[in-house]
């Protein structure tokens, strides 16, 4: 086998955990229809390096509201289990991007089940629960407005403003599936629903908790972590500013146009390079 063989199946497995080969034959070599065209800004966006930039972004954005991270530190395997929750992350977003529809409408019934019977108190007092569409809809703009900057960064071909708007029309159609509430449709209004929530986002203990775990803190063997370590500081340099306080994150503008973004392109072509066929 090969170095970039070699290297691109410890991502894969590192990612898509020990069974991964065998959800990505059934995902990939099921024949039937699709919920969306290959080609389309979806599959270009999901299936393209810059995402290992914009899950780490996504998973620091969506701490800053208290009732999503209340949910997370009390119902989630963050500490323990990191890497197993984010195989069931990207397993769900393989399945319903790239997977038939049939794969597709199990795996939301299945996190729509399983959203059900996470019920709780937020830090105000008041009680929150994992299916409030509210609370989904928070997750999913924190999502894919981390995955489309992290692609227009970082990707191999970044898209234009109708495909931007079209991409946001894909993802929210599973969003409105595992129940999200008014979804945005397009760029413009994935802006506009960023900016509603503003008034609710702040940095809390369990915030800053999870950021570190994130950041300092993965199981991963120390030969992995200087890589690591470059992508982690690429989904910083995303941050917005306002949000650096809140998580205690570092601002170095300077910095992160130059070399933290040179960085980040040689460790996402890397990245590429490995896991393409």
């Amino acid at each position: 086998m090969s170095i970039r063989e070699q290297l691109g199946e410890a991502l894969f497995l590192r990612v898509a955990g020990p069974d991964g080969a065998v959800h990505r034959e059934r995902i990939h070599g099921t024949p039937g229809p699709r919920w969306f065209e290959p080609g389309s800004p979806i599959t270009r966006v999901h299936g393209d390096a810059s995402m290992f930039i914009g899950g780490i972004r996504a998973l620091m954005l969506q701490t800053l509201h208290p009732m999503a991270m209340r949910a997370v530190s009390e119902h989630s395997g963050f500490r323990g289990d990191m890497w197993g929750r984010l195989a069931r992350t990207s397993r769900f977003l393989a399945v319903t991007t790239f997977g038939t529809a049939d794969d597709a409408d199990r795996a939301v019934r299945a996190v729509r089940r399983i959203h059900d019977r996470i019920t709780g108190i937020g830090p105000d007092g008041s009680p929150y629960a994992a299916s409030d569409p509210h609370l989904l809809l928070w997750v999913h703009v924190a999502e894919i407005d981390s995955f489309l900057l992290a692609h227009q960064t970082y990707g191999d071909r970044p898209l234009d403003a109708a495909e931007r708007d079209e991409y946001v029309a894909q993802a929210g159609e599973v969003a409105r599936r595992l129940g999200a509430a008014d979804v945005p449709t397009t760029e413009a209004e994935l802006r506009e629903a960023l900016a509603a929530f503003r008034p609710e986002l702040r940095g809390s203990r369990e915030a800053r908790e999870a950021v570190r775990y994130l950041l300092f803190k993965p199981p991963l063997p120390l030969a992995a972590r200087v890589p690591y370590g470059v992508l982690t500081s690429a989904a910083i340099g995303l941050m917005p500013v306002w949000t650096r306080p809140h998580l205690r994150l570092p601002w170095l503008p300077v910095t992160e146009r130059t070399v933290v973004r040179g960085l980040g392109n040689a460790a996402v072509g890397t990245i590429r390079w490995a896991m393409t066929p």
